[in-house]
């Protein structure tokens, strides 16, 4: 247990320098980004799903009451790694690209009989974008560029207790929402007299925030059971700084420039609600299926109104153990599989001629993955495949496709259990 904790803080300590945009999209230029996946493990492959799991075996922060779902002895620790090709298309151009990120590490471990913690690092938002096109415009010619780079992380602190014991669960998380992005737009003549424009845009971001959640499961029998579970996280004003540079001159070194820092402005994040059911039997077959609702819609960002709109997603997913209780090692591998569907919470190309609504997207993925046992059959290795499409609601509008790839490792070892040694 000692090794597995000092991994675990060295890993954590290490995750900020680490991270990298975990994302190419050019949707990413607006709002804060592309929101991330916060689900772990076994519901990564399962479609992303989490709020109606529990298990002994794998650290869930999509509903903080699952934490206290395991026994007094348990220690687990998990941490995960991810890649991704992406595949863009404008109506005439195509391009691809790859890209990679740590995204997360956890840990969770009992303090009492009916009480666990759990303490990590999650990814909330990212951003990452690079393009331009050549205009002319009176007489005068000019490249415009676009870029984009950060990401913004949750580090929490959750407690989960079990107020009737093996049936009703309460939980909550405390988060510290933190990161930094930053947009760039440059302008650059190549008609003579005309001075290049460079522009920057930091935001800076520093907040609490707070996750709550509940779950109830029934027995159906002595090897079924049926868990029902709800979240609620409040939205909020997020405390956020705006640092703007704007340069110009004949290069991004040279001619005069303006800094401003803007506090104050309005950044929100939307409530969320979200909900989940699974069903569990002979510990071999899970089914799951989650629902999350988010009122974009209320939320300001730089003060403005009408920049997001509401986002629903739906998730399904299962799990199938061939023989829970066998002596292959292929009987225990973990199978899993799931689909999802969101829609975005951005409103780009907002303009007079569509009333200022903007236009979004829909997301559709199906995953598939698998958790291999290690030699105690305790800790796990699990992998997930997921194809993502993005279809936007213009044809007109950037098509995108990724296949995405998650290694994570769950580390599960006896907590203060002393061994006897004859």
């Amino acid at each position: 247990m000692n090794k597995a904790v000092i991994i675990g803080l060295l890993v954590f300590t290490q995750l900020i320098s680490w991270a990298q945009n975990n994302t190419n999209s050019p949707y990413t230029r607006f709002g804060y980004g592309e929101l991330a996946d916060r689900s772990f493990g076994a519901g990564r492959a399962m479609g992303g799903v989490g709020y109606g799991l529990r298990s002994s075996k794998q650290i869930n922060p999509l509903n903080p009451a699952s934490y206290s779902c395991m026994d007094s002895l348990t220690f687990l620790f998990d941490f995960g790694v991810s890649g991704q090709v992406a595949w863009f298309y404008d109506g005439t151009n195509r391009e691809h690209k790859m890209n990679g990120n740590v995204e997360y590490f956890a840990m969770q471990f009992p303090i009492m009989r009916r009480l666990a913690v759990s303490l990590g690092m999650l990814p909330y938002s990212h951003v990452g974008y690079s393009f331009g096109e050549n205009r002319t415009e009176s007489g005068l010619t000019w490249t415009e560029l676009f870029g984009g780079e950060g990401s913004l992380s949750e580090a929490y602190a959750g407690a989960s207790f079990d107020i009737w014991k093996k049936r009703l669960a309460i939980g909550v998380n405390v988060g510290y929402l933190f990161g930094d992005f930053t947009h760039s737009r440059n302008l650059s003549f190549s008609s003579s007299g005309a001075d290049n424009v460079y522009r920057t845009q930091k935001y800076v971001v520093r907040d609490l925030k707070l996750d709550f959640g509940i779950q109830y499961t029934h027995p159906l029998s002595k090897t079924d059971r049926l868990t029902l579970g709800f979240t609620f996280s409040p939205g909020q004003k997020l405390n956020t700084t705006v640092y703007e540079t704007q340069l110009v001159g004949s290069s991004s070194s040279s001619g005069y420039s303006w800094n401003d820092t803007i506090q104050g402005a309005r950044f929100d994040i939307p409530n969320s609600y979200g909900a989940g059911v699974s069903y569990v039997r002979e510990n071999r077959f899970t089914v799951a299926a989650d629902f999350l609702y988010e009122d974009w819609g209320k939320s300001r960002f730089n003060d403005e109104l009408g920049q997001f709109k509401n986002r629903t997603r739906v998730a399904v997913g299962g799990e199938f153990i061939p023989n829970y209780n066998g002596r292959n090692y292929l009987e225990n591998v973990r199978l899993r599989a799931g689909f999802h569907y969101s829609n975005s919470y951005l409103r780009v190309s907002r303009s007079e001629e569509n009333g200022y609504k903007g236009h979004g997207y829909d997301e559709y993925g199906a995953s598939l993955g698998f958790g291999f046992p290690l030699v105690d059959n305790r800790s796990f290795v699990n992998v997930s495949f997921e194809y993502v499409k993005i279809r936007p609601e213009l044809r007109t509008m950037i098509d995108e496709q990724y296949f995405r790839f998650t290694l994570n490792y769950t580390f599960n070892e006896l907590w203060f259990f002393k061994r006897k040694v004859n």
